[in-house]
């Protein structure tokens, strides 16, 4: 077992669409490393596929900060939750049964049968932004034209959220997402989202809509705190997220044109291209974390109670005894089963949606631009290595 850094491994990328060499490296040699974390505490790095997926199952690994010794904060999201003190709400970070409580209010509303009924309002969206982009004519910013306007139109239009207050939870959410941010600035930013959804809950009990926060103030079941951190849990991952994969998804693609020249002539491909995309990408750069409630065995390897597991997840999408050449990128690959999402009874609730904004948005574009390339070269395309979400901040394209 190696021990090694956390904060290397967390950022040193060789090339902009694949993890560090080093992770790979220590993958090559075992699926669960002795770490030594910033802080000089000793616990543990998962690089292989089945390792990852068993922790995230197993019902000895907890999601909740403080069974961590120290806490770990993977993400400022999780410092600015911790240090803010977010009453209940702001599920992230929770365990059963307060974790069942919340996300059985909400799988209703994310399911497969509601992603179809919301087709045609991402397609419509979609169809908006590109003849925009064909109106200004190239060069344009895709992420600003394309990749962050789609989810952000669609998550608000989904929670009831004013989407000319976009440029507010854009601004806090990049703090949020920055690893360079401080502890009071990420705190700061999260008290200003947290505050606008209150506000808007308020608004809601008085004046309902047919929308997902005006449902779930109406229901009852949730008090304003509740809502609030509910509402502001969705809204920053509801759009961040796919924007991200939305833009490096697109870079990827023209960076290996063979693979876009696939699904540009073969939309049926689209659904397997997407899973595909997720896997080989993988955009969060480390984690989740998670920490043992008792002494747990994972391939031979003994986690100590109250000891931290750090989950390299672009690693373990990439593992060859799970995903054979899995370092190259193939919209053919059976690409399901990846850990994109998470595994086990937190992953992502809002899969199916992300799902089928990027099954309809990598098509549409595609379709519509089929001249669609770099206005830039690929090493001019900035890269969100200081972002605990990857992705590209910008990507100037031309058609």
């Amino acid at each position: 077992m190696t021990e090694t850094s956390a904060l290397t491994l967390s950022m040193t990328r060789q090339r902009p669409l694949d993890p560090p060499d080093e992770v790979a490296g220590l993958r090559r040699h075992g699926a669960i490393h002795r770490m030594k974390y910033a802080d000089g505490h000793l616990g543990w790095l998962v690089t292989g596929y089945a390792a990852a997926r068993a922790v995230l199952a197993h019902p000895h690994f907890s999601n909740r900060p403080e069974t961590q010794h120290p806490p770990i904060a993977s993400t400022r999201l999780e410092l600015a939750q911790r240090d803010f003190k977010l009453p209940p709400g702001f599920f992230l970070r929770t365990d059963a049964p307060e974790h069942t409580r919340y996300r059985k209010l909400l799988t209703g509303q994310f399911t497969v049968r509601r992603m179809k009924m919301l087709e045609p309002r991402i397609t419509e969206i979609t169809n908006d932004c590109i003849d925009a982009m064909e109106a200004k004519g190239g060069p344009v910013d895709l992420v600003e034209e394309f990749a962050l306007p789609i989810p952000s139109l669609v998550i608000c239009e989904l929670l009831g959220v004013p989407y000319e207050d976009r440029e507010t939870f854009q601004r806090e959410s990049r703090t949020l997402f920055d690893l360079d941010a401080g502890a009071d600035d990420a705190v700061a930013a999260l008290g200003r989202i947290w505050a606008y959804l209150m506000e808007l809950i308020q608004r809601k009990r008085e004046q309902p809509a047919d929308d997902l926060l005006s449902g779930l103030v109406q229901g009852g079941e949730l008090n304003d705190e509740e809502l609030t951190g509910v509402g502001v849990l969705l809204l920053v991952a509801g759009h961040e997220t796919t924007a991200n994969m939305l833009g490096l998804g697109t870079y990827a693609l023209l960076t290996n044109p063979e693979q876009l020249a696939l699904l540009r002539d073969d939309p049926s491909l689209a659904e397997n291209a997407v899973e595909e995309l997720l896997r080989y990408l993988t955009i969060i750069h480390l984690g989740p974390v998670r920490a043992a409630t008792q002494d747990v065995e994972i391939e031979g390897v003994t986690i100590k109670a109250g000891e931290a597991v750090t989950l390299h997840l672009p690693a373990a999408n990439r593992d060859p005894a799970r995903f054979p050449d899995g370092e190259h990128l193939d919209l053919t690959r059976p690409a399901c089963g990846h850990l994109t999402f998470g595994h086990g009874i937190h992953q992502c609730l809002g899969q199916q949606l992300a799902r089928t904004e990027m099954r309809i948005a990598y098509p549409a574009l595609l379709r519509r631009l089929p001249g669609l390339r770099l206005a830039v070269t690929p090493e001019e395309v900035p890269m969100r290595s200081n972002m605990s979400i990857y992705g590209v901040h910008r990507l100037p394209v031309t058609w």
